[in-house]
């Protein structure tokens, strides 16, 4: 049965079993961050039980320019658009276009070479495939928002892994070719990034989110800005280049997206509802369990290799379901925190952005932030702030 309709009045923290004043320290963490210069300001949501217990605005974000940051900031997602791009691709398993055990070969013929003839589309959304995780060969970087070039130039490369045999989170690229998946396959034969407006974002009420950046939203832009230059996972100027790539038509289903705190926690609802939202289905409940299990077992994530020498980390398995990221058993470095429960999945945005589900204390918690830091650093700010967030519940 649907649970009653989603509204962002925020309610008192007592209503829900949470400790105001615990719950106060972490607004006092994130203004000690940014008056430190950590990063430069962040909006953030806390619910539990389906209400708002916070949601605020500090810092600036846009630092040169002076900007406070406003509850009706619009963020660049980075990576926490695949899990837009997954609930698409599970979308269409529910709606029979092809399943989980699907070859991609079978959809997009021309990818059927140099070994990826088995490279399913359950490989990628685990991030098994093993595809190259980086760009493409020879590939310009202003080919990045183009799906169908994307696909190509991967449909070129062989695998560097036998399916199934290792993690390595793909950062960029790969789901491009499940948005193509999607899109050729779609009756009514629409560009990926309208799949997702009209299947998911205008269903659940999220009128400032989108793929790509559309001109009635610019003004509300956060512009990426790379505060911490330590040399990490990805190249500052790769990731300041989405203020000047993104446009209307611009298509990054692994990164490509915009949106506000709140809309992310409409959709956050959504996933912790099993599906529905104000009397939209978007997902059976039982996909999402599916989803949000481990299915990549005690591997490790290979793409953290440089972080576990950069940071002493020790090796941890990846916990990844379907693109969502999982808590696990073990307590081990988590952007989701450490007292979280094991059931917690998430999404995470380089450097910068986080939401989180613990099904078990019926929890959300969304993060997005400007000034990005380099990942081991923000990997361990999320673990602090989410913790603190934990610690709020009293019962």
């Amino acid at each position: 049965m649907a649970e009653d309709r989603f509204s962002i009045a925020t309610v008192d923290a007592r209503e829900v079993g949470m400790d105001p004043e615990r719950l106060g320290r972490l607004k006092s963490a994130v203004e000690k961050d940014t008056a430190e210069g950590t990063y430069d300001g962040a909006v953030f949501v806390v619910g539990r039980h389906g209400k708002v217990v916070m949601h605020e605005a500090v810092g600036k974000t846009d630092l040169e320019k002076g900007r406070e940051a406003s509850l009706d900031d619009i963020f660049f997602l980075m990576s926490l658009t695949k899990q837009f791009t997954a609930t698409s691709v599970l979308m269409s398993v529910e709606a029979g276009r092809f399943s989980l055990m699907t070859p991609v070969c079978e959809i997009i013929p021309e990818f059927a070479i140099k070994g990826k003839q088995r490279v399913n589309v359950k490989h990628i959304l685990t991030h098994t495939s093993g595809l190259n995780t980086e760009i493409p060969y020879g590939l310009p970087v202003d080919q990045l928002p183009n799906i169908e070039a994307v696909t190509a130039a991967m449909g070129n490369e062989r695998i560097m892994f036998l399916p199934g045999s290792v993690v390595s989170y793909n950062p960029i690229t790969a789901m491009s070719i499940l948005a193509v998946m999607v899109q050729r396959t779609d009756d009514a034969g629409r560009p990926f990034r309208q799949i997702l407006r009209e299947d998911i974002f205008d269903p659940l009420g999220m009128e400032s989110t989108a793929l790509g950046l559309p001109e009635r939203l610019k003004d509300r832009i956060v512009p990426v800005v790379v505060r911490d230059r330590t040399p990490g996972l990805f190249e500052p100027l790769l990731l300041e280049a989405f203020n000047y790539l993104a446009t209307e038509e611009t298509e990054l289903p692994s990164g490509g997206g915009v949106a506000t705190a709140m809309d992310i926690y409409r959709f956050a609802e959504m996933l912790r509802r099993g599906g529905e939202l104000d009397g939209s289905l978007i997902l059976a409940p039982e996909t999402i369990r599916l989803a949000t299990q481990n299915h990549t077992g005690d591997m490790p994530n290979h793409l953290w290799d440089y972080m576990r020498e950069m940071y002493g980390f020790p090796v941890f398995p990846a916990y990844l379901g379907f693109t969502f990221f999982l808590r696990g058993e073990e307590t081990v470095p988590a952007p989701m925190g450490i007292t979280t429960s094991p059931g917690t999945y998430s999404g995470l945005g380089a450097g910068s952005n986080m939401f989180w589900v613990d099904p078990e204390k019926d929890l959300v918690f969304v993060f997005l932030s400007a000034g990005l830091i380099e990942e081991g650093k923000s990997y361990l700010r999320l673990q602090r702030l989410s913790d603190m967030v934990v610690a709020a519940v009293e019962a």
